[in-house]
């Protein structure tokens, strides 16, 4: 590319701000420019990790990496191998910033606060001489003969020789509306990654119980998930819930949220083989059914709840309890029901699935195979993870490679 080229990011985030950052490293001569419709920066950034900032999740695998991420797996996993966990551990290293891992892999930077990754990146922004234009909502994108035309609201055309698209994701189609000259084809977008608001809250007086360990399945479908699960005061959260509603994403909104699950509280046994087991208590033990938690490794409130749900009372004796009840209890806690009636989302943080279709994306370059100079990185594309720090991992891969500008 030749010097004094105008480059202009669109959109003011986490990817914007890292494509912006590494174009005018790799292009000290162009005149780089992010464009920001709000007049805020950064604000999923700030609020990520309840403001810590969840920067990436320490997987160094790259094909193990890409399997948390239902839309975009494939893609990601060609795309990581340019821009890696490892690779962006250094880039923050070589800024300034320490990234430590946590017991479940997720990455944090050491001051355990979000400002310290906003601080590098406003700093670099200055540093480099990088344009921040707030307030500039594009409305429409025009690719001529050798430029582009950035209509922004309420001011004149802004010329550009190469675009980077880093809008982060919508809620609405309409919202894309300013790709519509450029013909980019825009997969519908519907809400990802949130908890499940249980439609009867008995289960809910068990607010703030945790289990380690569980599936939840969706019934009739072949969507489940292990891992720990949150008991809230309107149903459910925890990693299993969250990484089921990602996997799910599209099949739930078609559902209009209305659905059932069933939790196996276990995680590993089947009705027949925790009978079995509880059996083999009862003939040998003469404690009180509840005292079964301790054997099992579920909280005793839940057995409680689970007991009475059986109609069994918790204070019995194992010997007192008739096999056919006995098996039925085991069966509640390996397949226990609930139906599920709308969503919230996961605290202050929102991810959605949809947007610029990938097929219309060279991964290579992550530049449009449409429209030669404009290239898309982050939540604009249709790609989101799971939680864990997966999604700023794919918006600094994305990002990282539509800096390089390449054209093949």
């Amino acid at each position: 590319m030749s010097a004094n080229k105008n480059i202009v990011i669109i959109g003011a985030g986490a990817a914007g701000y890292f494509a912006a950052i590494n174009t005018k490293l790799n292009y000290p001569e162009a005149q780089v420019t992010i464009l920001e419709k709000s007049n805020k920066t950064l604000q999923k950034v700030k609020i990520s990790g309840g403001g810590r900032c969840n920067v990436t999740h320490y997987c160094l695998d790259n094909a193990l990496l890409s399997r948390n991420y239902p839309r975009g797996q494939k893609e990601l996993q060609q795309a990581f191998h340019v821009f890696s966990v490892k690779d962006t551990i250094a880039w923050f290293k070589q800024q300034g910033v320490q990234l430590v891992k946590e017991h479940d892999n997720r990455m944090f930077p050491s001051s355990n606060n979000s400002q310290s990754i906003i601080d590098c990146f406003e700093q670099n922004i200055k540093k480099l001489g990088i344009k921040l234009w707030l307030n500039a909502e594009v409305q429409t994108i025009e690719k001529n003969s050798s430029h582009f035309d950035i209509q922004i609201k309420g001011k004149e055309k802004y010329y550009a020789d190469y675009v980077i698209v880093t809008t982060g994701g919508y809620f609405q189609k309409e919202a894309y509306s300013f790709l519509s000259c450029l013909r980019i084809n825009i997969v519908n977008p519907v809400p990802s990654l949130f908890t499940f608001n249980v439609a009867n809250k008995e289960v809910c007086q068990l607010m703030g119980v945790s289990v380690a360990e569980v599936e939840v399945k969706i019934s009739g479908t072949n969507y489940s998930h292990y891992g720990p699960i949150l008991i809230t005061h309107w149903g459910f959260s925890g990693p299993a819930v969250l990484v089921l509603s990602s996997k799910a994403a599209e099949f739930l909104y078609d559902c209009k949220y209305d659905f059932d699950i069933i939790i196996n509280w276990t995680g590993k046994h089947h009705t027949d083989s925790l009978f079995q087991q509880l059996l083999q208590i009862k003939n040998k033990s003469n404690i009180t059914i509840r005292s079964i938690y301790k054997e099992i490794q579920l909280p005793s409130r839940l057995i409680d709840f689970l007991l009475t749900k059986s109609g069994i009372d918790p204070h019995k004796k194992m010997a007192e309890i008739s096999n056919k009840l006995l098996n039925s209890f085991c069966r509640i806690i390996c397949e226990n029901n609930y139906n599920i009636k709308g969503k919230t989302t996961f605290k202050e943080e929102f991810v959605t699935c949809g947007g610029v279709d990938l097929k219309e994306v060279n991964f290579k370059t992550m530049e449009s195979k449409k429209i030669k100079g404009i290239y898309f990185a982050g939540e604009v594309l249709n790609i989101d993870g799971v939680t864990g720090g997966f999604n700023f991992q794919a918006a600094w891969t994305t990002a990282y490679i539509a800096a390089q500008l390449k054209e093949l």
